[in-house]
């Protein structure tokens, strides 16, 4: 199976994308297709050996869409200046047309070469000829609802184009009979009516792009972070290129004051990097050969030269932009609520008009009455205020969190995360930096302390646990020389075994030894390691404990703050960790944590959180993304504390990228705010529409209220821009603290 996100020109409304969404589902060779309405894009899993994308493509053109290729960045500049440019032109002729249709009404001057009563050819070959301008304008609102209509997955297009196609063939027959003589039928002219719905509907078109631009500024920056060009030295000469020019295992020049083009390592010189945009931390960091650059890092006072490692897709940057377009485009549950009610509305809207239709001609009113009524129900009715209620939002929040470093795989988990009532944390690397020293070391054997170091160092230099670091660190510092290991087992939750001139060292924590039933009777050296906040680490060989080494890690300066906000809002902070017991219990006690979990194993982790969530719990848990992969695949939030660097492999269903803990505080919080809106907009939509379809149909007429297909058309763009405006309100959340 592969997927595929493709851009969609020519959806208006939650009818347009749930019907595409619909049909692309029913294709043979589509396993799910999930469409986006302000995205204006398509997520498509499907199976490459039965499908290829121009069949796709195929596709959605058969469905009254149009593919615009597959994703590759926002420009949100592309064909506005046109847009605005023809808007602009039909605002000028909308005003005209009002003006020679409507002046009278208002007491206007008329313009005696268009008065409908000395020049009534005039009059009709004017607001015909502007109306016939509209349609072609509008052409595509028609296109789309017919075929919307014949694949028997109405529209909000569909709405309008047979209100907007039924007043204007009805006009053009009253046009006939003026022409032939009866005069009195210049007063049941509607063409302006056609005319004008159109303009009104562009008109909210306009400004929900115009809003949907907004929504995608976030995502915009950071396509725009890197550099259009870059230096790469090839055969000893420096040429300047595109980044799409740049290939892997290309050498490339970074200078003081210029941005990293791609990811590589460095291969020669040092340099301070601003990686903020990425890890959120202000202080430019040290860079020298051997270690990863990010693309779009700026190079403050160094001269670098790296090797292409990620370009293109590949890049950290383009991972992040591809993991925010994704999550926009999963469906949120409020979300496929509103998508399956537009989907059961536009059918009843139709029967609700054919049925005044037929009502209005029973009771004896006119046919001109019963036609309005028709195409106002219609216009009215349309439901793009319900469409946008969810998605807009969802797409804000988006936005707002991967500006502030918080990566949201699925949209579902911005209205999910407000439900969050016990939140697990790891302790190693995540309610600690991770950033060990070796603090103590208690050596019972005959050898030296650098040679027992060596022997720990060169194993853990094989290793990604974050412990090992302290090793690979002390071994530097002490300029100890590592040696050469035989073979390397990694133990999950325990520690690690490797041989060394044919013996077999023996790494990790108390029950490594009981595995391989090493003697420990170092319990009391064990416990006064551990009151003093050291994580311990035993070495030992086949026979015997060899030596204790004491490992101390620095408490997160936000990990207090942060269970004190979990507090407030009565959320259980747990730490599960397979540390030492007395060693999590101090840490746990320094920040406010008062329930401790010790001493597991990754697979304990999970079944830890299976069992909180048989309490009816829901889970959010925190950890380093690649340890503690199986408890965040197991709970129902899974975040992961990351540098950045390794985006698209990580398991979890959020990374914070800016390796700040009050991330976690600010995404339930956005959560609470996201779906307050989301629920707002929806009774807003659905309460616009309770009330102005009885209103089209007629039923205030007694007291004097009614509405015209202009004044509908009116309204619904009016329904549409408070549902944008509302959605638009978590915008001024520029910072999530």
């Amino acid at each position: 199976m592969k997927n595929i996100i493709l851009s969609i020109d020519g959806m208006t409304c939650s009818a347009c994308s749930s019907g595409l969404e619909k049909y692309l589902n029913k294709q043979e060779g589509i396993e799910k297709a999930t469409v986006n309405l302000v995205m204006a894009n398509a997520t498509i899993k499907y199976d490459e050996k039965k499908l290829n994308i121009v069949q796709i493509e195929e596709f959605v053109k058969k469905a009254g869409f149009k593919s615009l290729g597959e994703f590759k960045q926002i420009d949100l500049n592309k064909k506005n200046k046109t847009k605005k440019i023809i808007f602009t032109i039909y605002t000028f002729l909308a005003i005209v047309l009002m003006y020679i249709s409507m002046g009278n009404m208002v007491k206007l001057p008329q313009i005696p070469l268009f008065d409908m009563h000395i020049n009534t050819i005039n009059y009709m070959s004017a607001i015909f000829i502007i109306t016939v301008l509209f349609l072609i304008y509008g052409y595509d609102i028609i296109k789309n609802g017919y075929k919307s209509l014949i694949h028997k997955t109405p529209n909000m297009d569909t709405l309008v184009g047979i209100g907007v196609l039924t007043s204007f063939f009805y006009s053009l027959y009253n046009m006939y009979l003026v022409l032939n003589g009866n005069h009195e039928k210049v007063m049941h002219l509607y063409f302006e009516s056609s005319a004008i719905v159109i303009y009104f509907i562009k008109l909210g078109r306009f400004i929900d792009g115009l809003s949907k631009d907004k929504t995608k500024e976030a995502i915009s920056k950071l396509v725009t972070i890197t550099p259009d060009k870059a230096t790469i030295k090839r055969n000893g000469e420096f040429r300047k290129v595109t980044l799409d020019e740049i290939n892997k295992g290309d050498i490339v020049v970074c200078k003081a004051g210029e941005k990293i083009a791609v990811d590589g390592i460095i291969v020669e010189g040092k340099a301070h990097l601003d990686e903020s945009f990425i890890t959120g931390e202000s202080k430019p960091k040290l860079k020298e050969k051997g270690n990863t650059v990010i693309a779009g890092s700026m190079n403050y006072d160094g001269y670098i030269e790296y090797k292409a490692e990620r370009i293109g897709k590949e890049s950290t940057v383009s991972e992040i932009v591809k993991l925010v377009v994704e999550a926009s485009s999963t469906k949120a549950p409020l979300a496929k609520i509103a998508d399956k009610v537009s989907g059961y509305f536009v059918p009843i809207v139709i029967l609700i008009a054919i049925i005044a239709f037929a009502g209005y001609l029973i009771i004896g009113q006119s046919f001109e009455s019963a036609i309005t009524t028709f195409v106002t129900v219609l216009v009215v009715a349309c439901p793009c205020s319900l469409g946008l209620a969810t998605p807009l939002a969802i797409v804000v929040c988006e936005g707002i969190c991967a500006i502030n470093g918080i990566l949201v795989k699925k949209s579902e988990i911005l209205e999910n995360a407000r439900k969050v009532d016990t939140v697990i944390f790891d302790k190693t690397g995540t309610l600690t930096y991770g950033k060990l020293k070796i603090s103590e070391i208690i050596n019972y054997s005959n050898i030296e302390n650098n040679k027992l170091l060596q022997l720990a160092g060169s194993i853990e230099n094989k290793s990604t646990h974050p412990i090992s670091k302290a090793f690979i660190d002390y071994t530097k510092e002490n300029n100890i020389s590592l040696l050469n290991i035989d073979s390397f087992e990694n133990i999950a939750g325990m520690g690690i075994v490797a041989c060394i001139n044919n013996e077999k060292i023996i790494i990790g924590n108390k029950k490594i030894l009981e595995k391989y039933s090493i003697k420990n009777n170092h319990f009391t050296d064990e416990q006064s390691l551990a009151e003093n906040g050291n994580s311990i680490v035993y070495i030992a060989n086949e026979k015997e404990v060899l030596g204790l080494i004491g490992v101390n890690d620095i408490v997160r300066q936000e990990a207090e703050s942060l269970i004190k906000n979990l507090n407030k809002l009565n959320i259980e902070s747990i730490m599960l960790t397979g540390d030492n017991s007395k060693t999590a219990e101090k840490t746990a006690k320094k920040i406010g944590i008062n329930k401790v979990i010790s001493e597991v194993l990754p697979k304990d982790k999970a079944n830890t959180i299976k069992k909180l969530k048989n309490e009816n719990r829901f889970i959010m848990m925190c950890g380093d993304g690649i340890n503690d992969s199986i408890a965040l695949a197991c709970s129902d939030i899974g975040v992961s504390v990351n540098d950045g660097t390794d985006i698209a492999m990580d398991s979890a269903d959020v990374i914070l990228n800016k390796n700040d803990l009050n991330c976690i505080f600010d995404l339930i919080n956005i959560s609470n705010k996201t779906v307050r809106i989301i629920k707002q907009n929806l009774f807003w939509a659905f309460f616009y529409n309770c009330l102005m379809i009885p209103i089209a149909v007629g039923a205030l007429k007694p007291i004097g209220i009614s509405i015209n297909p202009m004044i509908a058309s009116i309204s619904m763009v009016l329904s549409s821009v408070t549902v944008v405006l509302n959605a638009l309100r978590l915008r001024k959340i520029k910072n999530l603290k």
